[in-house]
């Protein structure tokens, strides 16, 4: 009998051993790209102490960027996630790995998606509504009067160089500005353009100008996207505005850029229950740029800034998670 029991007991140990290691299991190694901008490497930090804590995955950032990280992930199944992928930057590979079977699209990142757009501080349009639409714009334009040239109105437009300059240019081509007395102002860098933000806010001086979001800049000066009153026309933007070649510009509102999160295939499979969490793990550009914004205040690194949000934040991170889970997640937080 007593050898009996002792069988039985070795048994039982070796079951519970077993179950732990199923348990344990469950989530694989995986690796993060840790992309080299604020919102990406925010979000990164959040994906990470989430899967650890509330999920058991062990994991690992590792640097990224957009397009090699893509490619990376496409053609050598690494890293497992992208958090924050502006999809449409490449978009015919992403959907040929995809159809592949390679990789798979997880969920929004962005609610809103990236947010491109002609801006006016919204003090000016308390003052004057108008002045949130392109009508209203030129028909005060004397007020935007240009630091350089006081007999002319300025635009700020994406630094020269970068891939807005050309949907900035075009878009002040279609929208008439020149006849209008605008004249476009090169900031010459991103820390220019903020900074004109910056000191047309600490003023309270007119400002208009070409923008986006989520950044920190539109977290702390609350800004108004200019209405063009022509709606968005996806395909013109796409065909013209974006090319540098485009001959007959058409006034057209930005159309938002998709940005997503893009895990491999292998990682879906193996880890359900953390894309159920993917699904529904999603900011607001607005949440979003008042993040970064406390980045920016705070100089906070990714994992810092991580951690403001999950201990601030919990009515946000808890609904993307089941009761168990954001109990665990939240020991966590306790414990720091």
């Amino acid at each position: 009998m007593k050898h009996l029991a002792r069988k039985l007991l070795i048994s039982s140990l070796f079951v519970a051993s077993s179950l732990q290691t199923v348990s344990a299991s469950e989530c694989e190694p995986v690796t993060i790209a840790d992309m080299n901008w604020n919102s990406a490497t925010l979000i990164a930090n959040i994906d990470k102490f989430i899967l650890e804590n509330g999920y058991d995955c062990p994991t690992e950032l590792v640097p990224g960027d957009t397009m090699p990280t893509g490619a990376s992930m496409i053609s050598k199944g690494q890293p497992d996630i992208a958090p924050e992928f502006w999809s449409n930057s490449m978009r015919e590979a992403l959907d040929a790995g995809v159809k592949e079977g390679r990789i798979q699209y997880a969920g929004t990142t962005l609610s809103d998606g990236g947010e491109e757009g002609y801006w006016v501080p919204a003090y000016m349009v308390e003052k004057d509504p108008s002045l949130g639409t392109i009508e209203g714009v030129i028909a005060n334009a004397k007020l935007f009067s240009h630091p350089e040239d006081p007999a002319k109105s300025g635009f700020y437009s994406c630094p020269a160089g970068w891939n807005c300059q050309i949907s900035a240019g075009n878009l002040f081509t279609a929208l008439n500005l020149e006849d209008a007395g605008f004249e476009v102002i090169d900031p010459g860098s991103g820390a220019g353009l903020s900074g004109s933000i910056a000191k047309a806010y600490e003023r309270e001086e007119a400002w208009f100008g070409y923008y986006w979001a989520p950044t920190a800049v539109l977290g702390k000066y609350k800004m108004v996207k200019v209405d063009f009153g022509s709606g968005v026309d996806a395909e013109h933007f796409k065909e013209c505005i974006t090319n540098e070649d485009c001959l007959t510009p058409k006034a057209t509102m930005y159309p938002p850029s998709v940005v997503e999160t893009v895990v491999t295939t292998s990682f879906a499979e193996n880890s359900p229950a953390a894309m159920e969490y993917f699904a529904k793990r999603e900011f607001s550009n607005e949440q979003m740029n008042g993040l970064l914004a406390w980045m920016e205040d705070e100089q906070a690194d990714g994992e810092f800034a991580a951690e403001h949000f999950m201990k601030e934040y919990k009515d946000t991170w808890a609904a993307w998670l089941p009761a168990d889970v954001a109990a665990k997640v939240q020991a966590a937080i306790d414990a720091l």
